[in-house]
């Protein structure tokens, strides 16, 4: 027997017409250096439907992929909408990954335009000869008017508030919630980054999962400032939240330092602010006389949050931390470190302990931790330590055209996360270790491997090893351990001096020690393990 229910796609088609509909005087507000920018979803929805039939004036393919390279702003929003919701696949390309990254993930994509925020433009320009899919790039001017546009064999240059004006308004039609509305890589941290892709169903269904009383509950009445980057995991499904029930939005723009953030937060009465750690240990500092008693939560993930940072909040603010957990892959929210009520009870210290895990799943994701010695589920005991895995409706089930796939999916189709973790006997994730020894810095991946290989090729070098360890305000940084060639002598400076260049900056690794020999395990591999162990109580050097 079947229902009697209608077949409406879920796409995101339909959040965009409601905030068109029914807020279209809400406010979004961007920070500028400048000043703040105000505009109201009504004209954002117009804008919006100007800039989709841009993209048609351009040629874009019907599935073609729409890139970015820009902050959080109300343009980027407009592209997150009008990309999908003409049928197109947004691309979001994160501005700090390596170059090579950067130009590897354009191709692999196939994007066909890019968008890029005219204070990026230093980054994307020496890379844009390397693109071989990409037609146009269009400037989003951010940094006031005088400037020319660049010129590039074979890629147009556009302007982008002349593209937008030049068009009529675009009708939206998705009639497939299956197909694809966005696409995000991963960090790179084992050779090159993954591509997942995002379909119109499985992006309305985490939407709706972030309305949730026991995620984050975003409502109409909210001030929303999603502090995340909208190229890091989909800005955490705060946008297309923000979107879908007419809350307000705050978006900063580029000045992410603790006090602009404090300025947009007092002076927009923000209720719902998201960021990493690090992000929330800058601002602690900042909030002594200020006024952020309209703030009800302060979503949190990236990396774990440290409790004495959750309790430093509890303490300014009156409230804690909430700590939130997914991935790139995982769309990302996949758990919630909410209180529930039969915990409500226990002790003060107790309540910390439980806002410090990754919490419960949302409703619409199931987790398991499997032990990785026998296959099967690991009890739910606070404990037994397994592979932490996730399955769910906006859960990816693979990578876009990528061989690596089978390896981080198992064969009932479960997603292997490559953390380690325990479960709570009430069902609350805490995350213990990483399978792939990254190094976690601010919410960003450092890969160690990737480090290692670029420390030993240094002539002096016979062998390295990368660890993460503690560090005060970036959660983790990278330590190396150095082997030196018998005969050789070497130093510090000379060791991070070779690495200028090569790495990221950020990659630079906080201290660099010498040792006899890396440990090895019994199979010849690096015991990263031991290492860890040995430096567990390493003080880093204060800059």
């Amino acid at each position: 027997m079947l229902g009697t229910m209608q077949d409406r796609p879920l796409t995101l088609v339909h959040f965009f017409e409601r905030a068109e509909r029914y807020f279209a005087d809400k406010e979004i507000v961007t920070g500028t250096p400048a000043g703040t920018e105000r505009t109201t979803y009504g004209e954002w929805a117009d804008r919006t439907r100007r800039l989709g039939s841009a993209l048609d004036r351009l040629g874009i393919s019907a599935d073609g992929r729409v890139a970015t390279f820009a902050w959080n702003t109300a343009r980027h929003l407009e592209l997150y909408f009008a990309a999908p919701c003409s049928g197109r696949v947004l691309h979001t390309l994160n501005i700090r990954l390596f170059p090579e990254q950067v130009t590897y993930i354009v191709n692999h994509a196939e994007d066909e335009v890019v968008f890029v925020d005219r204070s990026l433009l230093g980054l994307l320009a020496p890379l844009v000869p390397t693109f071989t899919s990409v037609r146009y790039l269009v400037v989003m001017e951010d940094a006031g008017p005088g400037h020319e546009l660049p010129t590039f064999d074979g890629v147009e240059v556009l302007e982008y508030e002349a593209l937008v004006a030049d068009g009529p308004p675009a009708e939206f039609r998705v009639d497939d919630e299956w197909r694809a509305a966005s696409m995000c890589y991963t960090s790179g941290t084992t050779g090159n980054p993954k591509g997942v892709v995002y379909t119109h169903r499985s992006t309305y269904l985490h939407t709706l999962a972030m309305l949730f009383a026991d995620s984050v509950g975003v409502t109409e009445q909210d001030v929303v400032m999603p502090v995340v980057p909208m190229f890091h995991a989909n800005a955490w499904g705060l946008a297309h939240a923000g979107v879908a029930t007419g809350a307000s939005l705050v978006l900063p723009g580029p000045d992410l330092s603790p006090g602009a953030l404090v300025d947009l937060i007092e002076a927009e009465r923000v209720t719902v602010a998201a960021g990493v750690p690090t992000i929330w240990m800058g601002v602690l500092d900042e909030l002594g006389g200020r006024d952020v008693s309209s703030l009800r939560a302060i979503p949190c993930g990236g990396s774990a949050v440290p409790k004495a940072l959750s309790e430093a909040y509890r303490a300014a603010t009156g409230m804690p931390i909430l700590q939130a957990w997914g991935m790139t892959e995982t769309s990302p929210i996949a758990s919630v470190a909410v209180v529930r009520s039969g915990l409500a009870g226990r002790s003060e210290d107790e309540l910390a302990d439980l806002r410090a895990c990754q919490g419960p799943a949302v409703l619409g994701v199931d987790l398991r931790i499997v032990d990785q010695a026998t296959g099967e589920p690991a009890p739910w005991d606070g404990e037994s330590r397994g592979e932490l895995q996730a399955a769910g409706p906006w859960i990816t089930a693979t990578y876009y055209d990528d061989e690596r796939s089978a390896e981080s999916f198992t064969d009932d189709g479960w997603l292997r996360t490559g953390d380690v973790a325990v479960m709570t006997p009430e069902g609350y994730v805490r995350i213990v270790d990483r399978t792939k020894d990254v190094v976690k810095s601010g919410g960003e991946w450092i890969s160690s491997v990737e480090l290692e290989n670029e420390i030993m090729a240094h002539p002096k070098v016979a062998e390295a090893a990368v660890i993460g360890v503690p560090h005060p305000k970036w959660s983790e940084r990278p330590l190396a351990c150095v082997v030196v060639r018998p005969g050789e002598t070497l130093t510090k400076d000379e060791v991070l001096e070779f690495l200028d260049g090569r790495i990221a900056r950020w990659w630079t690794p906080d201290d660099v020690v010498f040792i006899d020999e890396v440990p090895k395990t019994s199979v010849g591999k690096f015991s990263k393990k031991d290492l860890r162990d040995r430096f567990a109580d390493h003080v880093l050097p204060t800059a």
